[in-house]
């Protein structure tokens, strides 16, 4: 709690007493010229007519509704003194919390779908404590399809993302795809349509990485070397939201690509776009050249690469990618200053109320 301009109080109280005190210097003048009246006229007093029982307890209570009356009246003259003064609050909210926007990359070649559904799975769960946060999907093979677009509607993602997870839970092992029934089957197959339009071609990261950040606002499709070269593109635009993706894949690719990896992590790049990756693979593969050649190109752009190597789970690996995030948003974030006159105006409006209520019985 603090005061925004402590300096209104101050002088609505320093007012409030220039009144209070002509008020009672105009009661004493008013009391010393009665006192020099003329005593010789004779005067009447209904003392003797109230001095009975009824009359007696008619004015005690009468005082006491007075007294009441007068107490509310100081109460809301405090109150408002109170409220010039703007009483306020540092908000709970960051203002940076609600401007960062997040795409799910995901490879649903056959070496990785079995992985993906531990991915979704993680950001269903954080799904739930984001906050204005938009989350995109799109998946990729040959080709991408995008699953669902930027949005910060959490019922629309939280459906898409609980549906891809039920579809993808009977390909987690091979015993799984092998017990598989036709109606399951059809349904990871009408999920991935749209991902294997290019003959003799799989897992193309390059192409799906591009997809992927052509999602996000402020990006541009060209050549990696033209796009480095022209001062027009994303870069020159000042990015309002941060964006970031999450690769997740295996850098296994097969057939002829649009787009190489290093280039479309040069147009994240030069668009702002941070890009992080999570080994989708078999721990077997790690030392693999695609492997590694994977987590050079995504360190060399300022993102992080993260496997299993170290014994963590992929849920683990989802959750530091997003601590990271979190803390460089904290570190740029700044608080918000509110008004916080609710208890305040519902106090004043009650002693105001206490004091018409008493103020109405008094004139009966």
């Amino acid at each position: 709690m603090r005061w925004q301009w402590p300096w209104a109080a101050c002088i609505a109280i320093v007012a409030a007493f220039a009144i209070a005190s002509a008020a009672m210097a105009l009661a004493l003048w008013r009391e010393r010229r009665a006192d020099r009246r003329d005593t010789s006229l004779k005067s009447y007093s209904l003392d003797d007519d109230l001095n009975t029982e009824y009359a007696s307890a008619l004015f005690h209570r009468w005082r006491i509704f007075g007294r009441i009356a007068a107490s509310a009246l100081t109460i809301a003259l405090i109150l408002s003194i109170a409220l010039v003064a703007r009483p306020s609050r540092i908000g709970a909210g960051r203002e940076q919390a609600s401007s960062r926007d997040i795409v799910l990359c995901l490879d649903v070649s056959g070496s990785t779908l079995p992985y993906d559904r531990q991915i979704i799975d993680t950001y269903l769960k954080l799904a739930s404590t984001f906050q204005g946060e938009r989350i995109g999907m799109s998946i990729f093979n040959s080709t991408s399809r995008t699953v669902f677009p930027l949005t910060d509607d959490y019922t629309l993602v939280t459906g898409q993302l609980k549906s891809a997870a039920s579809i993808l839970k009977g390909v987690q092992t091979q015993d799984d795809i092998d017990h598989m029934s036709d109606q399951d089957y059809q349904k990871v197959s009408d999920w991935l349509d749209g991902t294997q339009n290019k003959t003799n071609a799989t897992s193309l990261i390059g192409d799906g990485l591009v997809s992927c950040a052509a999602m996000l606002p402020g990006f541009a499709y060209g050549g990696a070397s033209s796009a480095a070269s022209t001062g027009d593109t994303a870069s020159g635009t000042a990015r309002r939201r941060s964006a970031s993706i999450v690769l997740a894949t295996d850098n296994v690719a097969s057939g002829q690509e649009t787009y190489t990896l290093k280039q479309a992590l040069d147009l994240a790049s030069k668009a702002s776009i941070s890009v992080d990756a999570i080994y989708a693979g078999a721990k077997e593969s790690l030392s693999d050249e695609t492997t590694t050649a994977l987590k050079t190109g995504i360190e060399s752009h300022g993102g992080t690469f993260m496997s299993q190597a170290d014994g963590s789970s992929i849920e683990s690996l989802v959750r530091q990618i997003e601590q990271r995030h979190a803390a460089r948003n904290e570190r740029d974030a700044q608080s918000a200053v509110d008004d916080a006159p609710g208890w305040w105006i519902l106090a004043l409006a009650v002693c105001v109320l206490v004091w018409l209520v008493f103020a109405w019985r008094l004139r009966r």
